[in-house]
């Protein structure tokens, strides 16, 4: 339990900005235990959007445009932008329509290309339109649904990592890829389950949050589709791309449901 916390705790220290001021071991027991943890990570993500959207909901004088802006802005500050990183250089990377081996040399460069900043500004901005239009019509299960995207896009990130060869042999996603197997996402299943199940006891719960399920299991064969065509396996950033992307059409299936299924 105590290996499982610490792992936990590494996932903090790598993937959000929450100070995590112990010394942790960065060995291969600890870094399995934490790639076990990633939907833990997410789910406390998405407890904390939820949280804050429902406090500034019922307890402050905000309009709608504000409070869909200050949840917005926490999705970035949360994370401190460690997954737009990623969808910044594998867009520059992709759009350079270069060979492979160019795309992965174009992903280590520090610079941000055009392309990257266009990217990054489409995702931003269609991010911000999906929750401002949900925060017209928000029910008690639009919080569920918030907490459910980043805990599905971490067990997207999680399967990816260990179920798709990596790209290099250096950088954090095979520091992290080279500590674990397959067999480790035995409890990605359970995790899915049990918050399936507790959905059953909201209106409509178990139905919104499944149709959420579905559409991170395409994103997830998408991503996996598409990492190996255009990049010849997995990188740090091309994870950080899935993670963005899979939120992206989560948060787009939850402004959607909202209009034809909780209207």
């Amino acid at each position: 339990m105590r290996k499982f916390l610490k792992g936990f705790l590494i996932d903090l220290q790598f993937f959000t900005a929450i100070p995590v001021r112990f010394e942790l071991p960065i060995d291969k027991p600890h870094l399995k235990s934490a790639v076990q943890a990633f939907p833990l990570l997410g789910l406390l993500q998405g407890g904390i959007y939820a949280s804050l959207y429902f406090l500034l909901l019922e307890y402050t004088p905000f309009s709608n445009l504000a409070i869909a802006f200050l949840l917005w802005l926490m999705t970035i500050l949360l994370t401190g932008g460690i997954h737009l990183d990623g969808w910044m250089d594998a867009s520059d990377a992709y759009f350079s329509y270069g060979d492979q081996p160019k795309r992965l040399e174009i992903m280590k460069d520090p610079r941000t290309g055009a392309f990257g900043v266009i990217s990054v500004i489409v995702l931003l901005s269609s991010r911000f339109l999906f929750i401002y239009e949900i925060t017209g019509n928000v029910q008690i299960v639009s919080y569920m649904m918030i907490a459910a995207i980043p805990f599905l896009s971490k067990s997207v990130m999680g399967v990816l990592l260990l179920t798709v060869k990596s790209a290099k042999n250096e950088g954090l996603g095979a520091l992290f890829q080279r500590a674990a197997t397959k067999k480790v996402l035995w409890i990605y299943p359970i995790y899915i389950t049990i918050f399936l199940a507790l959905m059953t006891l909201v209106d409509h719960g178990f139905f919104l949050v499944f149709a959420l399920t579905v559409i991170a299991c395409a994103s997830l064969l998408l991503c996996r589709r598409k990492a190996v065509s255009w990049f010849g396996g997995i990188t740090g950033d091309v994870l950080g791309a899935a993670v963005e992307g899979t939120e992206l059409f989560l948060w787009m299936t939850m402004w959607l449901l909202h209009y034809f299924a909780m209207a």
